[in-house]
């Protein structure tokens, strides 16, 4: 029997997990409503990188302002496709295209290519060690930039179909994924193990990889999400971060990132989900301090687009989501409080999930009344609760099946919950 824990924190009628998202398009200031990828300055959080298929623009929130650049502008910039973009710890920004990579120093432009150090000109990744040097992922292998030359790592050591993304361990060893081979741990000179679905993995489709502070490996796929742990050998997976009417469950990763990097784990690791076949996608957050259990936001909840791109996050003072979709960029503004803060918890339990025709609802406080909307938000059931029980059965044998949202009252709290009826 599956169950989601739901837990509702009151403080003065404060929840634990609550949200706005703020949408920016064309008609805001963006050049393209067309998103490719985003990254959020390390410097100032208030400034937002975007990379679209006619330039990179800069957004400084802050004071509403827009900086474009292009080709036409910097002709030393490689390309204005722009496929991926990283901010560094130095305030530099590099980007990623099909005519290699640009380091952006606030203001001068310098490319790097095949004729300088790449081993390829199609960039898939730019990350940076926490040494500083930059490893850049290509479509044939592994260049990075060390000690001021270039460094290039590919077939047979590491996996022919190329380079997503890599990562970083508490060691400083580097991990690699690649879009057909799994991952693989180089730890030296000549020293690569791969790790793929013969170990556990979800697919040998790897999108992206994160490492977060108890070297856990969080490994985006094309089939969902893959956990290996800090020794390697155990392997937790997910396939239903972002929840979608049965029988479609397949949730392939586009993008991870991890406000443990942030200094602020309580708000978890964050997957970009994007289900080509149905055209549909969202974001999903697993929060160490959320209970252990995913939480999603898509266009149901105002995120600016289906076609669902990447994700950074941010932190100043508050915890923030920034998304790129095809049709615009959001941001989501998450707001949390924390245990030491709280009054009263009120636990909440629903099982089982997904229903088949009953609907189990246990609550450590007295449920005044639940209300069941469909996907279009239009009331479908209404129950008015004249009982003091804090054990409900729902009877939805009669609903179609799809996704609903179930909001449950009580004497403080009106929570919204997503349920999944087959």
């Amino acid at each position: 029997m599956k169950y989601i824990h739901v837990f509702i924190f009151f403080f003065y009628s404060l929840n634990i997990v609550s949200q706005t998202i703020t949408n920016y398009t064309e008609a805001n200031g963006l050049i393209s409503d067309f998103v490719e990828c985003i990254a959020v300055d390390k410097i100032n959080p208030s400034i937002i990188w975007i990379g679209t298929s006619i330039g990179l623009q800069k957004f400084d929130e802050a004071n509403l302002s827009w900086t474009t650049y292009t080709q036409a502008n910097y002709p030393n910039m490689p390309s204005d496709n722009i496929k991926v973009i990283a901010t560094m710890k130095n305030g530099d920004v590099w980007i990623g295209t099909d005519y290699g990579a640009g380091k952006f120093d606030g203001t001068n432009w310098i490319t790097y290519d095949n004729n300088n150090g790449l081993i390829n000109n199609q960039v898939r990744s730019i990350d940076e060690h926490p040494d500083g040097d930059v490893f850049i992922g290509t479509i044939s292998g592994l260049s990075y930039f060390s000690s001021s030359s270039w460094i290039s790592v590919g077939a047979p050591n590491l996996h022919w179909s190329g380079v997503n993304a890599t990562a970083f361990d508490s060691n400083g060893d580097v991990w690699i994924s690649s879009p057909l081979g799994g991952i693989t741990h180089f730890d030296g000179p000549s020293n690569f193990i791969t790790y793929d679905t013969s170990n556990g993995i979800l697919s040998q489709n790897v999108t992206d990889l994160i490492i977060d502070e108890y070297d856990n490996k969080w490994i985006g796929t094309g089939g969902g999400l893959s956990i290996l742990d800090s020794t390697n050998l155990v392997v937790t997976n997910y396939t239903r971060m972002y929840v979608l009417p049965p029988p479609d469950t397949l949730n392939p990763v586009v993008n991870l990132s991890s406000f443990s990097d942030l200094d602020e784990s309580i708000y978890g690791v964050w997957a970009s989900i994007y289900v080509g076949y149905l055209g549909v996608g969202g974001v999903a957050g697993y929060g160490y301090n959320m209970n252990q259990q995913w939480i999603d936001f898509d266009v149901s909840d105002g995120l600016a687009g289906l076609n669902v791109r990447g994700l950074d996050l941010s932190y100043d003072s508050s915890p923030y989501i920034w998304v790129a979709t095809s049709t615009g960029i959001s941001k989501i503004s998450l707001t949390a409080t924390k245990i030491n803060d709280i009054n009263h918890v009120n636990k909440v339990k629903l099982y089982p999930i997904p229903i088949k025709s009953l609907l189990n609802i246990s609550s450590s406080e007295k449920i005044e009344k639940l209300t069941l909307y469909n996907n279009l938000g239009a009331i479908t059931s209404f129950k008015k609760l004249v009982n003091s029980s804090r054990n409900y059965k729902l009877d939805l044998s009669s609903f179609s099946s799809g996704i609903y949202y179930l909001s449950i009252e009580g004497k403080k709290n009106i929570e919204n919950r997503k349920i999944i009826i087959e």
